[in-house]
């Protein structure tokens, strides 16, 4: 699947911006986010809902990885968004003529047939761990507990969009509080693992920003001060 053509000097980040907003993948509104906050913009992965758009979303994370130089030796996609990017990823980097492993977790271990929770490629070696997005970095957790169970390296995270925003944590008296990294900076410090972005929260507001004259241009206001409230 070939990734949609940028115009002008655009870059793939914007390029990626623009397919999402097109695809309906990437709302603008009022949404109320898993922190509570709420968010002048909304992206749902789970709209690129035809095989058009999730080869075209393939291509962008395939394009991101190759450029980023990340190494790793095979894919996993955690369930259950992982799942279809992972796969569909995995596709799209064979067609490149990078072929690699892929392997994909159930929530629920199967007590038949060949049983247990992991499907696919044995894990091992550098495992790329490729999901939507990443709000307060348990997914990836959970991801990196099963891949050094299976005796294998969790080296990278791909995900689509950095929102590039405050995560948050629950105190000892059970408040949630915001904290001064994102959860992407948290899996990239505390973690230890690389992180490829297709697009952040900037590339979004730079998109806003070369929209005059469209009915999206007039939400670059409102998360500009999202992010100067809840930015890092």
């Amino acid at each position: 699947m070939v990734v949609d053509g940028s115009a002008g000097n655009e870059t793939l980040a914007q390029a990626f911006v623009r397919f999402c907003v097109g695809a309906g993948a990437l709302k603008f509104g009022e949404f109320k986010t898993k922190a509570g906050r709420l968010s002048p913009y909304f992206f749902n992965a789970g709209l690129f809902d035809d095989g058009a758009k999730l080869g075209q979303l393939a291509g962008f994370y395939a394009r991101a990885l190759l450029d980023s130089g990340i190494a790793f030796d095979m894919i996993f996609g955690p369930a259950y968004k992982g799942i279809p990017l992972g796969a569909a990823v995995a596709i799209e980097l064979a067609r490149l003529g990078r072929n690699v492993p892929f392997a994909y977790n159930r929530k629920e271990a199967k007590d038949h047939g060949e049983g247990g929770t992991l499907v696919g490629a044995p894990l091992k070696g550098r495992v790329l761990i490729v999901d939507d997005v990443m709000s307060a970095g348990t997914a990836a957790r959970e991801s990196i507990a099963l891949i050094q169970a299976a005796g294998a390296t969790p080296a990278a995270v791909a995900i689509a969009l950095d929102r590039q925003e405050k995560a948050t944590e629950v105190g000892a008296d059970g408040v949630v509080r915001d904290v001064d990294h994102s959860a992407v900076q948290y899996v990239q410090r505390q973690l230890g693992l690389q992180v490829c972005a297709i697009a952040r929260l900037d590339d979004l507001l730079q998109y806003l920003a070369a929209q005059p004259g469209n009915d999206v241009a007039e939400h670059r206001e409102r998360v500009l001060a999202y992010r100067d409230r809840y930015g890092v």
